[in-house]
């Protein structure tokens, strides 16, 4: 029986979409394509998420791999990437009839340290039984420890838990460790479907 539901972030409730920074800082299509690779595909980001280094860090760390007629534009993008993390319609609603419907509601989610600027501004983190951000603990879905240890903090037991993520992976994960689970592909109804059905 599901009395906890565990939510992803990125988009899950929140729209993650770099595409939003690069259009708006940068000026051709080959910076767009450098900062994209270097910046958000590169390793700093998920050092980031595994809170090895901090987001304030990442703009020293990628320059060196970037052009410096480029590095205004990084720059911008480093620092306000999360323009994007807009929530995702219908994601407060479900959120609030999660809550209604009597389930424990958490947050599972890789982020790094900039997840509490601008996360809040979604709910207040008080909203949840539990918000769990991958790089306060040093570690990343889909590993089973992240699971194992989100599972532990919060006394859930995995079965009682349905897991929540748009990527595979990351669903694969925490099916791994007994959770059951369900890949989010953007209809909130589908998972109150899911709910009711149990």
């Amino acid at each position: 029986m599901i009395k906890n539901v565990v939510l992803d972030m990125g988009n899950v409730l929140l729209d993650y979409n770099p595409e939003i920074s690069l259009n708006l800082y940068c000026s051709s299509e080959e910076e767009k394509d450098v900062i994209r690779r270097e910046l958000f595909e590169g390793p700093e980001w998920a050092l980031g998420d595994r809170g090895d280094i901090r987001d304030a860090d990442r703009f020293e760390l990628v320059k060196v791999r970037v052009p410096a007629a480029y590095h205004e534009a990084l720059r911008n993008c480093t620092d306000h990437w999360d323009i994007c993390m807009n929530p995702l319609p219908g994601a407060r609603e479900f959120c609030e009839l999660v809550k209604e419907r009597g389930y424990g509601i958490y947050v599972l989610s890789n982020a790094s340290d900039a997840f509490y600027r601008y996360f809040p501004k979604f709910l207040p983190l008080v909203f949840f039984n539990g918000v769990f951000v991958s790089s306060d603990y040093r570690m990343l879905k889909p590993d089973a420890e992240i699971y194992e240890a989100f599972l532990a903090r919060y006394g859930l037991l995995a079965e009682e838990c349905l897991f929540i993520d748009d990527r595979a992976e990351n669903v694969a994960g925490a099916e791994e460790v007994g959770m059951q689970t369900f890949r989010f592909c953007g209809d909130y109804r589908e998972v109150m479907g899911r709910l009711e059905n149990e």
